[in-house]
């Protein structure tokens, strides 16, 4: 069951772990956190965690148990990430008629994203199979009268209409299968949610990332302060093409944004792979992010209910040797 952070009790907010288990334990132990019974525990503060504990890294199986074990005992929540989602998309079998036998085809490219999360747990098959059903429990966004949080992006109107039809903010495994179908309900809430605000790149131009992917969209920004240029919304460690950069926002495209206006509550995201040191983007908008298998820092914010977002509050651990996985 999915409860809204207590007022009574400060919450940690912490961003992407993707297994680095040992980072999490020194970021717990920096924040205050202390291992009884065999859960991390802090006597006035629990743990929002962001999404994104699995893939990537060297110990996803550990950092999984940690983060379960705290929810299990009422020491923290979690919500879903992208990579939960993909790893319940490629685990789960379609429907009969689908033109694949998984909801997430087993090509190169996605293989390689779960490749680490499902070796970790091959000789833990039933183990893993518990995880799996567990996904089903974690939110995909968490309101209170204080700030929100959700793995990518805050829509307002699909969020209040996610909870309007289905009066949760939890998935189910027929809506799993809904969010496959192209331009569904389902599949709009878990790609914008999830994954963010995207724009076509214009004229036939692609992104080569870092990961040796190209690309045919950039993720934007889901908030806007008269932007005029394509850098002016782009949000993803990946640069834009230089033709691009100065290029001018048609009105069609400055529509399409979504803003996020500065009267609203705080917001948490993790996702998007942020460097330098952690602090607000704006007053209410913070990203946890900060690329910690990556040879970056995991990072937390200390929220205590303020209405503007504080830079002293961020707490965050550089990520221990043993956990980075080289850049591509």
């Amino acid at each position: 069951m999915v409860t809204v952070p207590s007022r009574s009790k400060g919450v940690d907010l912490i961003g992407d772990v993707h297994g680095c288990a040992l980072t999490l334990i020194s970021l717990l132990e920096t924040l205050g956190y202390q291992k009884k019974n065999g859960v991390y525990r802090h006597p006035t503060r629990t743990v929002l965690f962001l999404g994104d504990v699995v893939d990537r890294g060297p110990r996803i199986r550990e950092a999984l148990h940690i983060v379960r074990d705290m929810v299990d005992a009422g020491a923290a929540q979690m919500l879903m990430g992208n990579h939960e989602y993909n790893v319940l998309c490629y685990s789960t079998r379609s429907r009969p008629g689908s033109d694949h036998p998984y909801l997430r085809e087993h090509s190169p490219r996605h293989t390689r994203l779960v490749k680490e999360t499902l070796e970790q747990f091959a000789n833990y098959s039933s183990e893993w199979h518990e995880f799996l059903e567990w996904f089903y429990t974690l939110p995909l966004f968490i309101e209170s009268d204080r700030f929100r949080a959700v793995h990518a992006c805050w829509d307002c109107e699909l969020i209040d209409t996610f909870r309007e039809k289905y009066q949760s903010s939890c998935i189910d495994e027929d809506f799993l299968h809904a969010s496959v179908v192209k331009d569904s309900f389902a599949g709009q809430v878990m790609d914008r949610l999830l994954r963010g605000t995207d724009m076509r790149l214009p004229d036939g131009e692609v992104i080569v990332g870092k990961d040796g992917l190209s690309r045919k969209f950039f993720r934007t920004k889901f908030w806007s302060d008269e932007p005029r240029t394509y850098q002016d919304i782009v949000f993803q460690p990946d640069p834009l093409p230089e033709t691009l950069v100065n290029r001018r926002l048609s009105a069609i495209e400055r529509r399409q944004l979504l803003k996020y206006d500065a009267d609203q509550l705080p917001v948490f995201v993790g996702h998007y792979w942020m460097s330098g040191t952690p602090a607000p983007i704006t007053p209410n908008i913070a990203c946890l992010d900060y690329s910690a298998v990556k040879y970056g820092k995991l990072a937390a914010y200390r929220m205590d209910g303020e209405r503007f977002l504080d830079k002293n509050k961020f707490v965050w651990v550089d990520v221990i040797r043993q956990e980075c996985v080289p850049i591509a």
